[in-house]
């Protein structure tokens, strides 16, 4: 039986030359988050979440235990990002080294698996990540690079708070296909949020999967919303379109698809009403362009604002008033 350690460094040349250290510890998950980093609070969110997303891709998956990562440094920079990685499968024994690493790289891809760059010049003693170094997390073991089978898409929602910063934000889903025995359907992994957010966006999921009788256990996936820092669920209709469009069980909209709408009953796939009909009408009838595909709740169809639909339609989306998901 291979022997897993209990904790595992890894190294990370900095580009001014110096050195910063990343250590991971592993212990009885014991009802506890997956990973916890600590030190600077944003530098500590940033390296939770990259460590979750480069996850993503995993052949296997053990929640039995949890990764406590912390780095000796502040770097400043992203280049810590390939060695938290690295740190993280090495004390869960997915990355053997014969002797110590050092490594320097960063992805804005870590769901595919994929690394984007470095920032330090090629040397003989450090493992670069990018096109010319490390491409991608398979590589470590020998397997082929597997982003092509993680499937994504976005859909976008109204963020209204009332002032100039009013926005359509997005929501990503990037599903990975689980063989028989890997994790469930729990397999779902929010990075950004706080835990009651992440629990809403699984309930939204596993409640509209259960709908269009998603078979359990048949995924691995990573939600991420552009601006994790809002309020209300409204976004959960766009949650939900992104999910089906990803597992391909909708039709690709043109442009964009916006929705809003939330629901205390996904798995019956209805859409309930929210809050802000004509400030997010509003924001949406400006955004809309060619191409986008609008979805509103069925009961604002007879209330929304004069023009609001012409207006859409002018410039060249599409919008329709639902009640259930997979009816449009």
């Amino acid at each position: 039986m291979m022997h897993v350690p209990e904790r595992a460094s890894c190294r990370c040349l900095l580009l001014d030359g110096a050195f910063a250290t990343v250590t991971a510890t592993r212990r009885p998950r014991a009802g506890r988050a997956d990973v916890k980093c600590s030190g600077v609070p944003a530098l500590a969110d940033a390296m939770q979440q990259v460590v979750r997303l480069a996850r993503h891709t995993e052949a296997r998956s053990d929640s039995r235990d949890q990764v406590v990562l912390s780095i000796d440094v502040d770097p400043g920079t992203r280049d810590w990002e390939l060695a938290a990685v690295l740190a993280d499968r090495m004390v869960r024994g997915l990355y053997r080294a014969t002797e110590p690493v050092c490594a320097n790289g960063w992805s804005d891809h870590w769901q595919l698996g994929r690394i984007d760059g470095h920032a330090v010049p090629a040397t003989a003693a450090t493992l670069l990540g990018g096109p010319d170094g490390l491409a991608y997390l398979g590589a470590l073991s020998g397997q082929p690079d597997v982003a092509h089978v993680v499937s994504s898409a976005r859909a976008w929602f109204p963020l209204h708070s009332g002032g100039i910063n009013d926005s359509l934000g997005w929501v990503e889903v990037s599903v990975y296909p689980l063989w028989e025995g890997d994790a469930g359907d729990d397999a779902i992994n929010v990075p950004g949020l706080d835990v009651t957010r992440q629990l809403a966006v699984r309930q939204a999921l596993l409640g509209s999967r259960d709908f269009d009788r998603c078979i359990p256990g048949r995924w691995r996936t990573t939600v991420r919303f552009a601006q994790p820092r809002f309020q209300g669920n409204s976004y959960e209709l766009a949650l939900v379109m992104a999910d089906r469009l990803a597992r391909g069980r909708e039709y690709v909209a043109r442009g964009r698809m916006i929705a809003t709408g939330a629901s205390s009953a996904w798995h019956a796939g209805q859409v309930a009403t929210v809050e802000g009909m004509a400030p997010k009408c509003a924001l949406i009838a400006r955004e809309a362009g060619a191409g986008d595909r609008i979805l509103l709740p069925h009961a604002w169809q007879d209330v929304l604002p004069a023009g609001f639909v012409e207006q859409v339609r002018a410039r060249g989306a599409t919008v329709a008033c639902v009640g259930h998901v997979g009816m449009f």
